[in-house]
């Protein structure tokens, strides 16, 4: 379920959604990484900054998934949408997965608009992508014994670790991961029993 045997053409062709987001987080990381202040200028524009959206700039609660601010950042968080992403993608389908994927990281950003102070700062997909965490949550939830064995066996203690670590790294939005880990499992929970659809 969490091991990647395609090639690239296979990965592409069977996970596009998750490609697009790969290639997205390269572009907009060269672009944000530019000489001459260009790259700053960049990165500025797509941050999250909680007092610019409190005065209309609302595009501030969806651009921030798509930046990171470093090398480690995006590398760290492009990996685990390559590791978790494509299964999700699978079982929801390419349109319920975006639709999961979007809405966990704006929900992520929106509550850390709401509960940090205004001068907070904010980018990264680590939202989001705790948003899928959130939704395999529910899928363990909904389907119990008829879920993978590997959702049991691997994702459970990657998702207690990372929410430890979430209290214990530096520099991490926990607003973020934990609002992103929560609307997850919710739209998981509604996505999955309207459709009555077996995660396996």
């Amino acid at each position: 379920m969490f091991v990647r045997t395609e090639s690239l053409s296979q990965f592409i062709r069977f996970y596009p959604v998750v490609s697009a987001l790969v290639v997205i987080h390269a572009v907009v990381f060269i672009l944000t990484s530019l000489p001459g202040g260009l790259g700053d200028q960049f990165l500025r524009m797509m941050m999250g900054a909680n007092f610019l959206i409190s005065d209309g700039e609302w595009w501030r609660l969806i651009l921030p998934i798509f930046a990171h601010g470093g090398i480690g950042h995006v590398l760290f968080n492009t990996f685990s949408l390559v590791l978790f992403a494509p299964a999700l993608e699978r079982i929801a389908g390419h349109f319920h997965f975006i639709v999961i994927y979007m809405l966990s990281g704006i929900i992520a950003n929106v509550a850390t608009w709401m509960i940090q102070p205004p001068m907070y700062l904010s980018v990264g997909a680590s939202g989001a992508i705790f948003g899928l965490f959130g939704v395999y949550a529910a899928i363990l939830f909904i389907y119990k014994e008829r879920a993978p064995a590997e959702l049991k066996q691997i994702l459970l203690p990657i998702l207690v670790i990372s929410v430890i670590m979430t209290f214990f790294g530096a520099n991490i939005n926990i607003t973020a991961h934990i609002a992103g880990l929560l609307a997850g499992f919710f739209i998981g929970m509604f996505v999955f029993q309207s459709r009555g659809q077996s995660a396996r």
